[in-house]
């Protein structure tokens, strides 16, 4: 399909031809990389400069680190051991120093000897390898090194720039060998085919994509990589845009069928038993929906609520919308749990409005259909029989809803919850269960910041619920420091008792169940952010099952405590729930099983234990779970981390503020945007190297239109075949495939 296929070939040649096997094979197992053009865009992630050196006092614990710094002395001790008995044993220490602090690089055994010889006191090399503590000190055993002497051929030419390139290595290829690497396939720059359409870059004063590539990877000044930067953010923000526009054109081709609700039908039923008014915003978002059922291609919308804004509602009213029209909706739902609980409230909701065809039924009625994994026979049975014959107007459930067995009569509506928790795969299986394509309703209740829905979630038109229904009580949040301020905690179980004795409930969440096989590495998975804060983190996360036998005995004795996790079964979950919400449970020790969806209004308190272990996003959303009744909640989050510690400063921020948006934002600048996409896109690796989702919120918001304006001129992108090869490059199959189905 290119007609200039030349363009492609330099950068489309494999690593193994250019760099030889071996490299080729570790650059393409760690690192993801396998043509010269996937190596160019491997950018370093910062430069050190001649004569400045990286602050050796920020290094993080346990990751693989790359430092410019000069060694101060080095001695080399024997020792004895059971290797060499006789005192023969040899251990050489270096301390190297960068002027802010000071690192011991350690060498053993025969290591010792290149060393002894190379790291002479005020020789300037650099090191590469693991931090960890020994003695309370940081220390690198074993780093790979590289002397930065500046002579003989191969180093002035290497490093030549003042300013050096450090790249995003991994133990088994230091930066400089993957500089080295770079240096092989720099030439091929220069047949780098531009993907911005001539005009688009002259009218923004942007570099050429060959300088950028050479100026990203040998600056002579800093002004360098800036040009270099702003000019691969932009091809990053406008490929995704592209590609997203795209998506956006080709799914308004499509044929849907328009639903329209009847002005007498199940709708207006539903709405006049209603006992309050909708809020502004519900009625807003409701009308932006119905618009979007009535037309005749399918809806692609994202519905974003506050925990407890009433999405639930708005999309219940959409599903009935279709209902009244004559189609069938079905809500999935990501665990069996909130699948039961949402059949639970949508048929409390509806009342004698869910009971179609039963006796006491309403006369506009229709058939509410639970469909999960667990299910006795008879009871799927005929439930798949009332989807099959349409006795069914709503539908809800897990996965199973998704297996080729499920036969719907005629499916107009998908509501999928809790996006990120769902593969495109599946609402792709979903989908393809109607006649034509149904209407889509995505809901989120972690607030996603306008770029990331601009990125991530591009092809979705967003509706936004930011009230609060009348009746909800606000949270009040505290930070409890257990280890600088024990009796802190101990003030907090006995606010626990004092709720229960006011006649509510509470909830303890912990990090993990507490009975995993005899495993020493249970839980070990710490966030990047929680290095350095090494005392804390010697011991594993706090376990359900420990912490609720502990709060049984002591602090909370005599209350009625019970425990819920992931790994029981389904009917042990639900009795534990039920008995919960009917009030016959005081305290709650869960997993953050009950992040989603739980719905208690008499729980008024929550003690989140090892809160430093959660993300941002999820205290949040655990929080969200407190406060739904008219008595106000109340949240503990409680740590050990030292006061100046990055995860003291979140959860500080969490205290601090209600606002879900404003939070993500926090969440996003601390975790690498990766970690967002990559979560959102169902583990397809992120392919943002530049740019910084939040940082660059102009950039992408203007990619988005220049993109928008280039699809609407020429939808195939014929006049533009530079920005067709990195379409493909972006879209490789895996991303081709996600974007097709999003």
């Amino acid at each position: 399909m290119d007609p200039v296929p030349a363009l492609r070939e330099p950068l489309e040649q494999p690593l193994k031809s250019v760099l030889g096997p071996p490299t080729a094979k570790v650059m393409a197992e760690h690192l993801g990389l396998h043509t010269v053009g996937d190596l160019l865009h491997h950018y370093p992630r910062r430069y050190e400069e001649r004569g400045q050196l990286t602050h050796l006092a920020d290094l993080p614990m346990d990751e693989h680190v790359t430092v410019v710094a000069q060694v101060a002395d080095a001695r080399l001790h024997t020792f004895a051991s059971s290797k060499a008995p006789r005192g023969k044993g040899q251990r050489l220490e270096v301390t190297i120093t960068d002027g802010s602090g000071r690192l011991r690089l350690v060498f053993f055994g025969n290591g010792v000897h290149k060393p002894h010889k190379e790291l002479l006191p005020g020789t300037r090399a650099m090191f590469a390898g693991k931090v960890s503590v020994f003695n309370r000190r940081l220390q690198l055993a074993h780093p790979a090194y590289e002397l930065l002497r500046g002579d003989g051929e191969e180093s002035v030419e290497t490093w030549a720039g003042a300013l050096i390139p450090i790249y995003p290595a991994t133990a088994k290829l230091e930066s400089w060998k993957i500089g080295k690497a770079l240096q092989t396939v720099l030439p091929g720059a220069r047949d780098a085919v531009d993907p911005l359409p001539g005009a688009l870059r002259e009218g923004r004063g942007m570099i050429p994509l060959p300088e950028a590539l050479l100026k990203i990877h040998r600056p002579q000044t800093r002004a360098d990589i800036e040009d270099a930067r702003a000019r691969l953010k932009w091809d990053e923000a406008f490929v995704l845009q592209v590609a997203l526009a795209r998506r956006r054109h080709a799914d308004a081709l499509l044929p849907a069928v328009a639903r329209r609700p009847r002005p007498d039908g199940l709708l207006a039923a539903f709405d006049d038993r209603l006992p309050f008014t909708l809020t502004e915003g519900q009625q807003k978002v409701s009308e932006e929906i119905f618009d979007d059922l009535a037309t005749e291609h399918p809806m692609h919308r994202l519905l974003q609520g506050e925990v407890g804004s009433g999405k639930t509602l708005v999309a219940l009213r959409a599903m009935l919308a279709v209902v009244d029209a004559g189609g069938q909706a079905a809500m999935l739902a990501p665990t069996e749990v909130l699948a039961q609980q949402h059949h639970r409230s949508v048929t409390e909701m509806m009342g004698e409005l869910a009971e179609g065809g039963m006796l006491g039924g309403a006369e506009n009625a229709t058939k509410v259909v639970l469909l999960t994994g667990s299910m006795g026979a008879a009871a799927r049975r005929q439930a798949l029989l009332d989807l099959a014959t349409g006795e069914a107007g709503v539908v809800i459930g897990t996965h199973a809803l998704i297996e080729d067995k499920v036969r719907f009569h005629d499916l107009g509506l998908v509501v999928v919850d809790e996006q990120h928790r769902f593969g495109v795969e599946q609402r792709d299986a979903l989908r393809g269960k109607g006649k034509q394509p149904p209407h889509l309703l995505v809901m989120t209740a972690t607030p996603i910041p306008r770029t990331v829905a601009m990125t991530v979630f591009g092809d979705l038109e967003t509706s936004v619920l930011d009230q609060l229904p009348a009746g909800r009580s606000p949270i009040a949040s505290h930070v409890v420091p257990a280890a600088d301020k024990p009796h802190f905690l101990a003030r907090a179980w006995e606010r626990v008792r004092e709720e229960v004795e006011g006649g509510h409930q509470a909830y303890v969440v912990c990090p993990r169940i507490g009975d995993e096989e005899d495993d020493p590495g249970a839980g070990k998975k710490k966030p990047p952010e929680a290095a350095g804060e090494a005392d804390a983190e010697k011991r594993p996360p706090l376990a359900v099952l420990d912490v609720a036998e502990h709060l049984a005995k002591g602090p909370l004795r005599g209350l009625r405590v019970e425990v819920l996790h992931g790994r029981m079964q389904p009917d042990d979950k639900d009795a534990v729930m039920r008995r919960f919400a009917a009030g016959e449970t005081d305290v709650l020790v869960a997993t953050t099983v009950i992040e989603v969806g739980v719905n208690v209004p008499n729980a008024t308190a929550m003690v989140i234990m090892d809160a430093d272990r959660f993300g941002v996003s999820q205290l949040h959303q655990l929080r969200g779970r407190v406060g739904r009744g008219s008595a106000p909640g109340l949240c503990l989050l409680v740590t050990e981390m030292p006061e100046a510690s990055p995860a003291r400063q979140r959860l500080g921020a969490v205290a601090a503020t209600l606002d879900g948006f404003e939070l993500s934002r926090i969440d996003l600048e601390q975790r690498r945007e990766g970690d967002v996409l990559g979560q959102a896109q169902s583990g397809t690796r992120s392919s943002l190297r530049m740019l910084a989702v939040i940082d660059d919120e102009e950039i992408i918001a203007e990619a988005r239109e220049e993109a928008a304006a280039v699809v609407a001129a020429d939808p195939e992108l014929e006049r533009l075949p530079g920005l067709r090869t990195a379409l493909a490059a972006l879209l490789d199959d895996e991303r081709e495939q996600y974007l097709e189905k999003g």
